[in-house]
């Protein structure tokens, strides 16, 4: 049996933690291997990547959810309880609320929201000497997701509010007083959504039957019982908190665009096929998360090394989107290539690989790729704006990885 290349640091949590998006890329390139193992957070811990170990990653009969995401990102990014953290026929179960949502003619209402609201924020951005794409992205999104799904966000806590929901994606891996934010942000938020849960329950609020926040709050788990207001909370927050993450990928939109003039000029006559590719090379290109996690059900052998059970196993999102045995020139921006992607399910995988109704790939992906569809036309032909000299280097070492400046815009005028 080959011995498993390892980390040589005595534990590898701070080097990750500097470097999240790069760490393990690096480290596979520099053994020669798709794994490692390493110690993180005190535990042994095997690393992987590449679109082989994706493919192992989303065996179901090898792999679990329960108990394998770190505790920090439980309490900030993802929440206890959730859809996440179940397996088998509980997942799947629990899955079918999020698949439904991509159903034909259900989220093209948040389009319609979200359409309403970039109209509204060009108009308000208009008005201003200059803005930070980032920060206006979070108000106009948080509140068209809102309103999509049935949750009341107005008056004088709303800015309060969406500050909270954008601290779960924005400061779960950070260090500090911004992590303790997200934790306390996700105490809030959840109390929040619970609240809304109990009072629809309760028959306090009536939204209406059809509503996402309706089908939440009645849904059944398969022992047939409502699920606790606390862990409903958490479901609501997994279709609120994942639109406006999208912000990230939006302002890399705007990045590309500026980085990429001719690019930019040829999205303006483009036909749908290109406007697609750019997408999703935005979504290869730039890092959205780097990785996640899941446990070993059982020992068993894969090329040859060891994975013991209930062994943690990370996979790298990132690097597996840059692997230079699927993407050529992966470290350029090149949209073009997606002209004649396979569609393999484990070569892109920014947000899981494998199938989404049977395995843990997200649900929302669909209503990812239509907010950034959405996002690009208004970029590309429903607004102009001039960019100011500013840093627009990416920060690797936060997570989401951002530009430094968060893009700022000036003389924003409707096109």
């Amino acid at each position: 049996m080959p011995r498993m290349p390892r980390d040589s640091l005595l534990d590898s949590t701070l080097a990750l933690y500097q470097d999240p998006y790069r760490f393990i890329m690096q480290r596979c390139r520099r053994f020669g291997s798709d794994l490692f193992e390493a110690r993180l957070l005190l535990g042994k811990t095997i690393c992987m990547t590449g679109p082989a170990a994706a493919r192992l990653f989303y065996d179901a009969d090898r792999f679990m959810r329960l108990g394998a995401m770190p505790e920090p990102i439980m309490s900030t990014l993802i929440g206890h309880g959730g859809v996440q953290g179940l397996d088998d026929e509980a997942h799947r179960h629990r899955k079918h609320i999020f698949l439904s949502l991509m159903l034909p003619g259900r989220f093209e209402g948040l389009l319609e929201r979200l359409a309403a609201q970039w109209n509204a924020s060009i108009e308000d951005w208009a008005k201003q000497q200059e803005v930070t794409l980032y920060f206006g992205l979070h108000d106009l999104l948080a509140r068209g997701v809102c309103a999509w799904v049935g949750v009341p966000l107005e008056g004088r806590d709303a800015p309060m509010r969406i500050r909270e929901i954008v601290a779960l994606f924005d400061h779960a891996g950070s260090a500090g007083i911004r992590h303790l934010w997200s934790r306390f942000s996700r105490k809030r938020a959840e109390r929040w959504m619970a609240g809304i849960v109990a009072d629809i329950r309760s028959g306090t609020l009536r939204p209406p039957e059809e509503s996402i926040v309706c089908a939440i709050a009645r849904h059944r788990d398969l022992d047939g019982q409502l699920l606790p207001p606390r862990v409903a909370a958490v479901e609501l927050l997994n279709v609120i908190r994942p639109v406006v993450a999208v912000s990230v990928y939006i302002l890399f939109i705007a990045h590309a665009l500026h980085e990429n003039p001719v690019v930019r000029e040829t999205l303006r006559s483009a036909a749908p096929e290109y406007k697609d590719a750019f997408v999703q090379e935005v979504r290869r290109y730039y890092p959205f998360f780097p990785a996640v996690a899941a446990r070993a059900r059982h020992a068993f052998k894969w090329r040859g090394y060891r994975f013991p059970a209930g062994r943690r196993v990370i996979l790298d999102l990132h690097g597996t989107n840059h692997d230079p045995r699927t993407w050529e020139r992966p470290d350029d921006f090149e949209p073009a290539r997606f002209l004649q992607s396979d569609g393999d399910l484990f070569n892109l995988i920014p947000q899981g690989g494998g199938h989404h109704a049977s395995g843990h790939r997200c649900a929302g992906e669909w209503i990812t790729l239509a907010i950034m569809k959405q996002g690009l036309d208004m970029l590309v032909h429903r607004i102009r704006y001039d960019v100011p000299e500013q840093d627009l280097r990416i920060d690797w070492s936060r997570l989401p990885a951002l530009p430094r400046s968060r893009f700022v815009v000036r003389n924003v005028r409707p096109a």
